[in-house]
């Protein structure tokens, strides 16, 4: 189901939005429709056509690729404030949604037509330029990952994602008790390792009462302590 939303003071908690103009925010008012999903559901499918680009108002979400074995590899997590799909805009011909995604709990997913936003992008340079933006930091976080992935060793690179997870999920400035939505398996897939490697490392960050495991998640219990262990390591 889905409405027409129309309050600024939602758009602004959009990492893209939170910054434009007031005549900017009036198009995208104008534009965007909001759709209320349940935890589990799935949003897009990466061999959908895109249709358009997402922005999560409430709720986190993953991004998932298949491999040739139709085992699920999770690309990256997205939360409130993001965008995903956005790889979509700038095309000239039909594309495929580049992921799949499912969001992790119930949540609020805003949604702007592809052809329509690329529309009033040409007449909004300043909107065109958030976006382009966005796109920017999102593909340096990308190439730092894959940095990550190939050159550090299994403990480094956990302790590397648990940081650059840890700080997008912990929106309130926590220093304890910081909840990644993810079970171990999935998090091993981010890192690009095995299930049993990244266990072996969780059990020395459980010892060292760096991370505890509880209802498919897994909690960072002081936010300082881990990165202090990161500073002596790395």
């Amino acid at each position: 189901m889905y409405r027409e939303l129309k309050k600024e003071e939602l758009l602004r908690k959009i990492v893209i939005f939170k910054d434009l103009s007031l005549d900017s925010l009036q198009v995208i008012e104008k534009r965007i429709q909001t759709y209320e999903f349940k935890k589990g559901t799935r949003i897009i499918a990466e061999d959908e056509v895109a249709r358009g680009v997402y922005f999560i108002h409430t709720g986190t979400v993953k991004l998932t690729k298949q491999d040739e074995n139709g085992n699920e590899i999770i690309v990256c997590m997205k939360q409130k404030g993001d965008a995903f799909a956005e790889a979509c805009l700038f095309t000239n011909k039909a594309e495929c949604y580049p992921a799949t995604a499912t969001i992790l709990e119930d949540g609020k997913i805003l949604f702007l037509d592809k052809l329509e936003l690329e529309k009033e992008l040409a007449n909004y340079p300043e909107l065109a330029l958030q976006m382009v933006r966005y796109m920017s930091d999102g593909l340096r976080e990308l190439t730092s990952q894959l940095r990550d992935v190939a050159l550090l060793d299994v403990y480094a690179k956990t302790v590397k994602m648990l940081e650059r997870l840890g700080r997008k999920f912990n929106t309130d400035g926590r220093r304890w008790d910081i909840e990644i939505p993810l079970t171990v398996q999935e998090f091993a897939t981010v890192v690009g390792t095995t299930r049993e490697s990244v266990s072996r490392v969780f059990s020395k960050l459980r010892k060292d009462e760096l991370i505890d495991l509880k209802s498919r998640k897994i909690v960072i219990l002081d936010w300082c302590k881990l990165c202090t262990v990161m500073h002596k390591e790395y």
